[in-house]
């Protein structure tokens, strides 16, 4: 039985790589972003000492732009105290009016930061092949919903929509549909664009969870929202890349008094600046969020990250289907990991509040945790060792095979360093997966006169398992 999964996994990729690298699918261009970007993610955390009570940084330059957030938050901060990083962290972001996300398209050249579906199109293949081996290994049901969180430009949908409308002779019986689920106003017109065009509109009412819906070229439907709990209930495979890492966090701090919270509040020499403080006595977060047994002297806790993963959790065990959670973290060794980034450069978290990105690395542990026993976990492993595992390096031996454009091939070679690279993305990010139980269940002995000697091995999963091609 494993061997048939194999071969049904490898006739997937194989399939797939036989199609020749065409001028309309060449790697998306990353010329000038591989150094910067290395640099930022190799760089440590900007705090220098577990145990310092108060932070602060701003420029002269920075202070004379006051921007409306930092003014909102220094007003909520004079009228209610000091607010935890993560209720900075979520107006900051997620403000319906001066947000990040909400009002910038932070993505590209042009903006802060490049994710791996932006840099090679052949990152969005493998998932796509993920996904369908998946469904095969749930036994191919006749719907098949893809829910992705926090799309960005809608790249990696369009990749993975490619790779189902190459292996329509795969999936062909399965009734697709994608369901996107997306805050920002300005990044939705951007992954409509790319997935559909001008073929969508936006709903007529604002308290229609389905906020704008469109189909693609080959009329597959596409749905926005808001909230996760809005996606209908059905065999559903979720995709997750660098979407927890934006999610906000409480930070605590281990003191001879027991764990305190990280609040930001307002710098008393400075009125424009903000600084970071250890409050004084417990908070509900600190005596809630913090495990008895944890031995890190700081600690970045996700509550929200825990509450979205226990709806997937939920989801997979009620409905069936599979999440595929790809970020950089950690599992379980972190401690001080939040940092900004403005113009593809590290940016100081508390300057110029909602002119830059906020992100932290993911604690794959508690998110494990926070899965519970209905679900099995698998992971996390580097990305080099997924994507290798998915058969990269076939892939690329095929597009260089087919590719006699000397900058196209460098190209393909630079997104190759890029993603799997240990100095550069290959060991920075990881895959990690939430499937439902019986996809690694052992089946049963078979009883009678004709009893094996040996009980079938579980079906292998694409990308956390080794497989031949």
């Amino acid at each position: 039985m494993q061997s048939w999964f194999q071969v049904c996994v490898c006739v997937c990729v194989c399939v797939l790589f036989r199609y020749a690298w065409k001028s309309e699918h060449n790697p998306r261009k990353t010329s000038t972003f591989p150094t910067t970007l290395t640099s930022c993610l190799c760089l440590t955390g900007r705090w220098s000492s577990a145990q310092s009570a108060s932070f602060c940084c701003s420029s002269a330059e920075d202070r004379k732009a006051q921007p409306s957030m930092l003014k909102h938050l220094s007003s909520k901060i004079r009228s209610t105290g000091p607010v935890s990083v993560s209720e900075y962290m979520k107006e900051v972001l997620t403000n319906p009016v001066t947000g990040y996300y909400v009002r910038k398209n932070m993505l590209g050249a042009d903006g802060d930061f490049i994710t791996s579906p932006e840099i090679s199109q052949v990152f969005g293949e493998l998932l796509g092949v993920w996904i369908v081996s998946e469904w095969m290994g749930a036994g191919r049901p006749e719907q098949l919903q893809l829910v992705e969180l926090g799309p960005g430009r809608g790249s990696l949908a369009a990749d993975i929509l490619r790779v189902f409308s190459q292996l329509q002779s795969v999936v062909g019986g399965a009734s697709v549909s994608v369901h996107l689920v997306e805050v920002s106003p300005a990044l939705s017109r951007l992954q409509a664009e790319t997935l559909t065009g001008k073929r969508n509109m936006e709903a007529s009412s604002e308290d229609d969870p389905v906020y704008r819906h469109g189909e693609t070229a080959a009329r597959v439907s596409v749905s926005w929202y808001r909230l996760l709990e809005d996606v209908p209930a059905a065999f559903s495979i979720f995709v997750a890349h660098e979407f927890f890492d934006a999610l906000p966090i409480h930070k605590f701090q281990r003191t001879e008094k027991g764990w305190r919270e990280v609040l930001v509040d307002i710098e008393p020499a400075d009125p424009d600046r903000l600084r970071f403080v250890v409050a004084p006595t417990p908070t509900l977060a600190s005596s809630t969020l913090v495990q008895a047994d944890e031995r890190r002297d700081h600690v970045e806790v996700c509550a929200e990250g825990g509450v979205i993963v226990q709806q997937l959790a939920r989801r997979i065990e009620e409905e069936g289907g599979a999440a595929l959670i790809a970020d950089y973290g950690h599992d379980g060794t972190g401690t001080d990991t939040l940092r900004g980034f403005k113009g593809h450069q590290l940016h100081d978290v508390l300057s110029t509040p909602g002119s830059a990105d906020l992100t932290a690395d993911v604690d794959f542990s508690f998110l494990r945790r926070m899965a519970g026993g209905g679900v099995a976990c698998l992971g996390p492993v580097t990305q080099s060792m997924f994507l290798k595992n998915m058969g990269i390096d076939v892939r690329m031996q095929v597009l260089l095979r087919n590719c006699s454009d000397p900058s196209t091939r460098k190209q393909l070679i630079s997104s190759y360093d890029m993603l799997t690279n240990p100095s550069k993305m290959g060991e920075r990010f990881h895959f990690f997966s939430l499937l439902h139980p019986s996809r690694l269940g052992v089946p049963k002995k078979p009883q009678g006169l004709k009893l094996e000697k040996k009980s079938p091995a579980p079906l292998p999963v694409a990308g956390f398992t080794e497989l031949g091609f």
